[in-house]
């Protein structure tokens, strides 16, 4: 099982608290560090200091790490025009010499796009802009060295981009898709994406949800195309303590109220997250996302990595 963190730093923490967190996971042998792309809490408290942008932050970072890989989950289709973004994670794949993953979606938190003066248009155009991003992307990584990329469509046009800079990674960075929508993700998921994840649900919503994504690959044809299947991803939001009293002071900030949907998460000791884990292997995933709340614990992540990891590699 590939084992990867994933924070949410809009909940309050600077580019140094995120730093601290990605080498220490890099030191620990996790294999990713990601982060969710929001600009505003969805707690009453603001979540000071303040967002760091998601992109910026990974640049940072990729400088100052080396094995570990980089991403978001995810990246919001709201937030960025799709050119633009080919470009600037191409360019952090390039400053971290190949280690950057885009996910993204649709985007969802109306609060924050208020706030920030950025256009919230309705699901359904939110989706079809997220579908059009995801053929730009893909369409700009693959264009060949030398090539020009053009795009015609409801709400984005290029004509003969350079399609430059280019991703160290070939074709370009994996692609993540994810989310609970029972139709068009698993078709988008399908049709552009290396992985779909499934977000902090329960195992049994989670296999439901994997079996429209392979549904939808059937569909699409995907087996054709000779692209690998997907990978098969969930996200566990994790409070775990060495006894009762741990597992539950760091459990407490996930009972403030939130705009977050209900959640499944592990909450207790660290054999209850391998039998958690075990449980969604077993039902065909093959990485595990797991969403640390206290950027500030580092004591959490260091748990996890002694009495977790080392059961999930088969060393104990």
């Amino acid at each position: 099982m590939r084992v990867c963190v994933f924070t949410e730093p809009h909940r309050g923490a600077t580019y140094d608290d995120q730093l601290r967190m990605a080498r220490l996971a890099e030191d620990s042998g996790f294999e990713g560090f990601l982060r969710a792309d929001h600009y505003q809490s969805m707690e009453p408290d603001g979540g000071q200091p303040g967002p760091t942008d998601a992109w910026v932050t990974l640049a940072g970072i990729a400088r100052e790490t080396s094995r570990i890989r980089l991403g978001t989950l995810v990246t919001s289709a709201t937030f960025r025009l799709p050119g633009p973004l080919a470009l600037i994670v191409a360019q952090v794949d390039q400053m971290s010499g190949g280690r950057v993953e885009l996910g993204i979606g649709a985007g969802w938190y109306g609060r924050e796009h208020t706030s920030y003066g950025i256009p919230f248009p309705g699901l359904g155009e939110r989706f079809n802009r997220l579908e059009e991003q995801l053929a730009i992307v893909s369409g700009l990584w693959a264009t060949p060295a030398g090539g020009r990329f053009s795009h015609r469509g409801d709400h984005y046009r290029m004509v003969d981009a350079p399609a430059l800079p280019k991703p160290v990674q070939v074709p370009g960075p994996p692609i993540i898709v994810g989310g609970r929508g029972p139709k068009r993700t698993p078709e988008l998921a399908a049709r552009y994406a290396d992985e779909f994840n499934m977000p902090f649900k329960s195992v049994a919503e989670t296999a439901e949800a994997y079996e429209r994504v392979v549904e939808a690959s059937e569909r699409t044809g995907r087996a054709g195309t000779g692209r690998a299947p997907l990978v098969l991803s969930a996200g566990v939001v994790v409070a775990i303590g060495r006894d009762d009293a741990e597992a539950r002071r760091r459990a407490e900030p996930l009972h403030v109220p939130s705009a977050l949907p209900p959640e499944d998460p592990v909450i207790g000791s660290p054999a209850q997250l391998v039998e958690r884990i075990g449980e969604f292997a077993a039902i065909g995933a093959t990485r595990i996302h797991l969403r640390l709340i206290d950027m500030a614990d580092l004591d959490h992540l260091e748990l996890i990595a002694a009495e977790v990891l080392p059961y999930l590699e088969g060393e104990r």
